[in-house]
């Protein structure tokens, strides 16, 4: 039973991890990846006040006259 010749397999092993190595690098040089999101500047949204513009007394019931 003839031996293994393993001589060639680091040649081989080497140029197959390398060829790879490129295809992948190839592949994502040629994808193309979404711009990251930026954050709008909102304004402050102004709601209309439906309740009178003044300031309201809030009576509690520790706060009344004795009678």
């Amino acid at each position: 039973m003839p031996q293994l010749d393993t001589s060639t397999w680091f040649t081989t092993m080497l140029a197959s991890i390398i060829t790879l190595f490129i295809i992948f690098q190839l592949k994502l040089s040629l994808q193309v990846f979404p711009n990251p999101i930026t954050t709008k500047t909102t304004k402050p949204l102004k709601i209309k006040n439906l309740w009178e513009p003044k300031w309201t007394k809030t009576y509690l019931p520790l706060s009344l006259p004795l009678q």
